[in-house]
């Protein structure tokens, strides 16, 4: 086990791509085994000392900085121990890309595509990772098997999915010494959209496995990771389409969503099922138009899809989106059209430009973007766009917009030029959480809530639900060490009646 105890020696481990200020601990601990794991919890939790879980940092809301305590790195949790025709088995600390080129050097599928694929497969499912292939696969969670965890008084807890369900509210498990542990389950109920990472999960038939995945890190360390596994889809065409009037583009998305779930709702095979349905607005375009200069420079928006098929199957599925696409009158002569890997590459990076552009203007104009990652049911989202748009040109602020429409989940990246604009960015962004939750959405569809938006999960949940959270957080970490700081403010967990 690798121990730093000078903070000049591990300041890469005080930040995380949120650029949240102020990171601080007093030691830095890297183990190498599930024992030296348990040894540095056991230790923290009898002095009572803070505990942050370090991955790759790729998360933006501040859940992996430290303010204060130790920092537990698994990085070197970094193994691949087996993969099956249907399952794998890995440590947390794989890198998710890694284990991608794996599984597909083996012909099999891992859909969740985070778009930081950096990443480390613990820290996935401590989010309840998701992205675009979210829209046919749904998230991180649908994917675990099995967790091997650590809990916050160093003892070990496995969870098989399918094995523990609550029963009359509350959820009994039982860890590897015998320690039973029994805590009631939430009782508010998950928001009308696909995607959501606002709090513990909740269910009425609550498979414990589903209480850890997305907990960011407050209840258990995972260390060791079951996985389910596809079989490799034997092709897939993909498309970024171009539209020159935006309700042409809304309708579009609209009926190839209904068509992808009419047709897996009555599982028919072979049919038109978009894999995703991405979204760039006419500003994010622009925005990256210097490095695809063959982006129409008219288009009000695009529409960039995947669609999994075969040599059987091909032809007949492009026609169908072609007739779709027409009958909504896309720009089809200059959109773009693929069946392979090499282009749906070049379309992906198409993809990545985006967020990667936008950085670099951060960084040109030192400032930091201000980015929306809210969600709401499909009723709402047509209301929710004009609503960014209103907003931000009445608060005269420049911005881009792009994500994943097929989810009613887009990114709005602000993008201030002085603290004046920053100022109305975070006003604009405190008005997006209010209409949000007015219309019954998230304020956090995949990034999670970490140390930068409880105050808005305060918002969302209020304070009896909180209080809930924390009911559960002490069950599995009865001295609070784990993740102090994520989820749930410091001061209402000392105040409430959980914590003392």
């Amino acid at each position: 086990m690798l121990v730093k105890t000078h903070t000049e020696d591990f300041q890469d481990y005080l930040i995380d791509a949120s650029n949240m200020p102020g990171g601080k601990a007093d030691a830095l601990y890297i183990p190498e085994s599930k024992e030296e794991l348990a040894e540095i919890i056991r230790t923290a939790n009898e002095n009572k000392i803070p505990v942050t879980i370090s991955g790759a940092r790729t998360g933006t809301v501040g859940g992996a900085i430290p303010f204060g305590g130790y920092v537990v790195s698994l990085e070197r949790f970094n193994r691949i121990i087996e993969i099956g025709s249907d399952f794998a088995i890995v440590e947390a600390g794989v890198i998710l890309a890694d284990f991608q080129r794996e599984t597909e050097a083996r012909k099999l599928f891992y859909p969740p595509d985070p778009t930081e694929w950096s990443c480390q497969l613990g820290g996935t499912v401590a989010t309840n990772a998701s992205g675009a292939r979210s829209f046919k696969y749904g998230s991180t969670r649908n994917f675990v098997l099995r967790l091997e965890i650590v809990l916050g008084d160093g003892e070990f807890l496995t969870i098989k999915r399918g094995e523990t369900f609550a029963k009359d509210g509350e959820i009994c498990l039982k860890t590897h010494s015998g320690k039973e542990i029994i805590t009631k389950i939430p009782t508010y109920e998950q928001p009308n959209v696909r995607k959501n990472t606002s709090g513990y999960f909740s269910a009425e038939n609550l498979d414990a496995i589903d209480l850890f995945i997305g907990s960011e890190g407050t209840l258990g360390i995972v260390y060791e990771i079951e996985l389910k596994i596809l079989p490799q889809p034997e092709a897939f065409f993909s498309g970024i389409i171009f539209f020159n009037n935006e309700q042409n583009l809304l309708d579009f998305v609209n009926e190839a969503r209904k068509l992808s779930f009419d047709n897996r709702r009555s599982r028919k095979i072979n049919e038109f099922d978009a894999t995703f349905i991405e979204y760039f607005d006419d500003k994010a375009l622009k925005f990256i138009s210097e490095k695809f200069p063959d982006v129409p420079s008219d288009a009000i928006g695009a529409i960039f899809f995947e669609q999994e098929c075969n040599t059987l199957t091909e032809d007949a599925l492009m026609l169908q989106w072609n007739d779709l696409l027409e009958l909504h009158k896309a720009n089809l002569e200059q959109s773009w059209f693929t069946t392979t890997d090499q282009d749906r590459q070049k379309m992906k990076d198409f993809r990545h430009a985006l967020p990667v552009t936008v950085n670099e203007w951060i960084v040109r104009h030192k400032q930091r973007k201000v980015g929306t990652d809210m969600a709401v049911p499909d009723e709402h989202f047509e209301h929710i766009l004009n609503f960014y748009r209103t907003k931000l040109t009445e608060y005269n602020l420049e911005y881009v917009m792009f994500g994943h429409i097929g989810d009613n989940h887009l990114h709005v990246n602000i993008l201030p030029k002085n603290d004046e604009e920053m100022t109305k960015a975070k006003y604009a962004y405190g008005r997006f959480i209010a209409q949000t939750l007015m219309l019954d959405g998230t304020i956090s569809a995949e990034h999670g809530i970490g140390k930068l938006k409880k105050h808005y999960l305060y918002t969302m949940m209020g304070e009896r639900y909180l209080n809930e959270i924390a009911e559960i957080k002490k069950a599995f970490d009865p001295n609070g060490i784990l993740g102090r700081g994520n989820l749930l403010d410091e001061k209402f967990l000392i105040d409430s009646k959980s914590f003392s």
